[in-house]
């Protein structure tokens, strides 16, 4: 059964068809798309999409779509992610366009890694993020991650950002 969670202004759901026009106009603009794979046309985001959702049955968790409680609009996209080869759980995040700038980001990662220390009972998590990608360190850091490394990631690099444990 897929787990939803809410947070002050989010519904976390999982991803359905309605969310692919949104999905899919998220990964066609290279900027947004640059940090997470880069952009891609319709028929490779289905796909994306699709991987999102077969991590949940793979692994028993993931990435949430994110539903803006007021509005019903598309926010984006946060979760828990761990693929084959993947350093170590991961909370991510990617928001759109029109989304960003306005907190949505720090307080879904924030209900994600509750989720993972409170009812995975995950000890440790982290965040992969581009040297380059500033809006994301500040996610991070706002979270009260620390950047502890920089390591070779899927032919790129990524600062590793340790978030506090439970408690912390």
């Amino acid at each position: 059964m897929p787990i939803e969670l809410e947070s002050e202004r989010l519904h976390l759901r999982q991803f359905q068809p309605r969310d692919l026009d949104d999905f899919a106009a998220f990964y066609a603009d290279p900027e947004l798309a640059c940090f997470i794979g880069g952009a891609c046309d319709r028929n490779e985001a289905w796909r994306r999409m699709a991987l999102e959702l077969g991590h949940w049955d793979l692994r028993g968790y993931g990435m949430w779509a994110l539903e803006e409680k007021a509005t019903g609009d598309f926010v984006g996209c946060s979760g828990l992610w761990n693929p084959e080869g993947w350093p170590e759980l991961e909370v991510g995040w990617w928001l759109a366009r029109a989304k960003q700038g306005q907190g949505f980001a720090t307080e879904a990662a924030g209900r994600a890694r509750a989720y993972a220390y409170e009812d995975l009972g995950a000890t440790t998590l982290i965040s992969c993020i581009d040297p380059d990608n500033t809006a994301s360190k500040r996610v991070a850091e706002r979270l009260g991650a620390q950047c502890e490394d920089v390591i070779d990631l899927m032919g790129g690099r990524a600062c590793i950002y340790r978030h506090p444990g439970p408690g912390g």
